[in-house]
């Protein structure tokens, strides 16, 4: 009988073990590393160069390095979009460093628009605080998913794909994102394409434009 249930014990292990190594793949996929101690606040006078912000001394952390009011206020929302996002990156927030999360908050003025952009490194979970927007994101297929949301809604935009948010409230609209990285990035797809000085060629041919069609464009993204 001990023999029996010992056999049986393996093979329980070895099924397990089998079990884990072929979910590891999935388990490992991640925005960013696990952190490997307590905190990594962020060293932001470093020049060194990491995959990442380097951590300063632990004795020199103090409770304020997790502490942030840059959100309590309202974005400057007097621009062409009519919006404003405010980081809470780790490049703002030092205390984030490592601990893969930030924040944001993203200000409209009526009929603001944040422009289609992506988050490479993060998804992003987006709760509206005050007012009406309209948000949606593409997939890899071209496949639009939109929807209006409003005051106590919650809507996420999974990570890198092409996403915007537009106020189609009456008044000004507030709303406060969640990502899963201290360093998501932000790549403005217009912005990307006619202010980085990409080929007038290639922008012609890939949007069907005439010359003259991409150098006005161009012009309202010039440096």
């Amino acid at each position: 009988m001990a023999r029996r249930i010992s056999a049986y014990l393996h093979h329980v292990t070895v099924a397990l073990l089998v079990l884990q190594l072929a979910l590891s793949p999935m388990m490992a996929i991640a925005s960013d590393a696990d952190p490997e101690q307590d905190f990594c606040v962020a060293d932001l006078a470093s020049t060194t160069l990491v995959n990442g912000l380097v951590c300063k001394s632990a004795a020199a952390v103090t409770a304020n390095d997790f502490l942030f009011h840059g959100l309590a206020t309202s974005g400057n929302t007097n621009n062409a979009a009519g919006s404003a996002v405010t980081q809470a990156f780790a490049a703002q927030f030092p205390g984030l460093n490592s601990l893969g999360i930030s924040m944001a908050r993203l200000d409209f003025a009526q009929g603001g628009l944040v422009p289609p952009h992506t988050h490479p490194r993060a998804t992003e979970i987006l709760f509206v605080l005050e007012g009406s927007l309209l948000v949606g994101f593409v997939s890899t297929d071209n496949k639009l998913f939109a929807v209006t949301v409003n005051a106590g809604d919650v809507f996420v935009f999974p990570r890198g794909l092409l996403h915007f948010e537009l106020n189609v409230g009456k008044g000004k609209a507030t709303a406060i994102a969640a990502l899963n990285s201290q360093n998501p990035g932000v790549q403005a797809q217009a912005a990307a394409l006619f202010g980085s000085g990409i080929s007038d060629v290639v922008l012609e041919k890939a949007f069907g434009l005439s010359e003259k069609a991409v150098e006005h464009i161009k012009t309202k993204f010039a440096a």
